[in-house]
């Protein structure tokens, strides 16, 4: 049985390939600014960071349905997922840019903020949607009270740049942080406690997408 990622992150692959799981990769290619403020707008206010991670999941994973891989139809469990950093109320994503990601950083050292890990996965087993279902999982972080050259340091080597909250685990930011309360491989993208619930929901078993 197949797992079919509708990313494109290294971590997340890597984080799947630990755990036995070596997924089809997909990029679902979804504009998330435009989706999150379609769906804002729709509301009338702001989405709550756990609402905005399961959006932008449910939408990665619709993305690819109907798609072929090396000429086949997609035939097992496709995964959306997305992630967001809360600290102060604020949702943050990837920064993108150093001096924002160093902003982030100096509001963040020796705190503790939350990282929702939204997942949706839907069951295409057979080559068609047979059903879906999703969840988001947190887990809190708790921050070193690093050093401004560290922290000039970490946002020179680019890894920041690119995640949600501007730090990661399981690379470089490790060090950095003191604390994971929660599944830790929630911080990494992907809670893999909570996708073997959902994989188990949707009738299948945990052990049969071992393929590694």
């Amino acid at each position: 049985m197949r797992l079919y990622l509708a990313s494109t992150s290294p971590a997340r692959r890597a984080l799947l390939g630990a755990a036995g799981i070596d997924p089809v990769l997909l990029s679902p290619g979804v504009d998330e600014e435009a989706a999150v403020e379609a769906a804002e707008a729709a509301a009338g206010a702001a989405l709550p960071t756990e609402e905005m991670v399961q959006l932008l999941a449910r939408a990665k994973a619709e993305a690819v349905i109907g798609r072929t891989v090396d000429g086949a139809p997609i035939d097992g469990f496709i995964l959306g997922g997305d992630s967001s950093f809360l600290l102060d109320g604020i949702s943050h994503g990837k920064p993108h840019e150093s001096a924002i990601a160093r902003e982030r950083w100096l509001a963040q050292r020796g705190r503790t903020g939350m990282l929702w890990s939204g997942h949706w996965l839907i069951d295409h087993r057979g080559g068609r949607a047979n059903a879906a279902i999703g969840r988001a999982a947190v887990a809190g972080v708790t921050f070193a009270d690093v050093t401004d050259s560290e922290i000039d340091a970490y946002i020179a080597t680019g890894e920041p740049l690119e995640v949600a909250g501007a730090f990661t685990v399981d690379s470089l930011g490790g060090p950095f942080i003191t604390r994971v309360e929660g599944d830790p491989s929630t911080v990494v993208g992907l809670s893999l406690s909570t996708l073997r619930e959902l994989v188990r929901e949707l009738g299948g078993e945990w052990t049969d997408l071992w393929n590694r």
